[in-house]
């Protein structure tokens, strides 16, 4: 993973687990220009209003609103990513047609959650155009 394209990102956590928000926290703190983490999607839509973000990894079950209905309600220029323990197709299908853009399995080491966003960020590259005219 291209670690200079995440140090200037705003990430968001959210996932009612403790222990997977300090875990992910550690990890990612220093990584990232800012890391934030909460425990349900209520409390996220308000600090989207006033946070810029570039990435928001969330749980599916959540007290409240799931992950699912929270990401129907967030700018489409965000990277998605969507972490659940039921992992269903159904889960899936829905998670695609709501514009998530990877879907991973709990439990994950941060190792996955790392190699997501390295593949997630380097797509999202925005194209250039060469001195030929041509997009690259």
């Amino acid at each position: 993973m291209d670690g200079e394209k995440l140090r200037t990102m705003n990430v968001l956590l959210i996932d009612d687990d403790e222990s997977i928000r300090i875990a992910m926290e550690y990890y990612f703190k220093k990584k990232t220009r800012s890391f934030f983490t909460l425990e349900d999607a209520e409390t996220a839509l308000s600090l989207i209003e006033k946070e810029a973000l570039d990435i928001i990894i969330c749980d599916y079950k959540l007290p409240g609103m799931n992950g699912i209905d929270f990401f129907k309600m967030v700018d489409s220029d965000v990277i998605k990513i969507l972490i659940t323990a039921y992992a269903g197709l159904e889960v899936a299908s829905e998670a695609g047609r709501v514009g998530v853009h990877d879907f991973i399995q709990k439990p994950f080491t941060t190792k996955v959650i790392k190699d997501s966003l390295g593949r997630l960020i380097e797509e999202r590259r925005p194209f250039r155009i060469s001195e030929n005219g041509k997009i690259k």
